[in-house]
């Protein structure tokens, strides 16, 4: 509040005025205050984590057309190719093998690597319900949880290889990548060198028929 001049005749007439104090306010306490609130919610924050594919590659073939495929145990090999058309097989590529068509539906590919993946699927769900029981505070306790979980992942038999040719969109290979994350499919590997031959000689036996 401004303060009353005290002194015997403070102007003519001898009324007394106001004494004019100083407007000018102190910022550098605000300014301290800013930065201060400024580092906490920089240091308490979390920063999003970028939204990616995870895309393992295999070692690349010398002769990816006549060379003959890697024998890969309890592999599924799925082959994308225009139109949206799927076709897989089971195992090894002999000449012995059988190619099935299906489709992205989840009637289709993801039906197929449900039934395929059924066991990993039914552990990840028992580690799912660990979890839950699992207090928020208690952190040891979900870690050791999240630790059985790559363990299993580490451990799965499956191995899917994801096979596209010139004529397949980059969307077929998103979509393809979305049904391996939702089935819980921990193994997958996109291979980018195109079809065996034959691999070629199966899927146009089958698009013409």
């Amino acid at each position: 509040m401004a303060e009353l001049s005290s002194g015997g005749d403070g102007g003519k007439g001898g009324k007394k005025r106001a004494k004019k104090q100083s407007t000018r306010v102190d910022m550098t306490p605000l300014v301290d205050l800013a930065f201060l609130l400024l580092t906490f919610f920089v240091l308490t924050s979390t920063f999003s984590k970028p939204k990616v594919l995870r895309m393992i590659f295999p070692e690349k073939l010398k002769d990816p057309i006549n060379q003959k495929a890697p024998e890969v145990k309890n592999g599924l090999t799925i082959l994308l190719v225009e139109n949206n058309r799927i076709f897989y097989y089971n195992g090894a590529l002999d000449k012995t093998t059988v190619l099935l068509e299906t489709d992205y539906t989840k009637d289709g590919i993801r039906k197929v690597l449900i039934e395929r993946n059924a066991a990993m699927i039914k552990q990840l769900f028992e580690y799912q319900k660990e979890l839950e029981k699992i207090p928020t505070a208690d952190t040891a306790g979900k870690n050791k949880v999240l630790a059985k979980v790559k363990e299993a992942q580490r451990k799965s038999t499956l191995n899917v290889i994801v096979k596209t040719d010139d004529k397949a969109s980059y969307r077929n290979m998103i979509d393809m990548m979305d049904e391996l994350l939702i089935t819980q499919v921990a193994k997958y590997y996109p291979v980018d060198e195109g079809f065996m031959a034959l691999e070629k000689t199966l899927v146009q036996s089958k698009i013409k028929s």
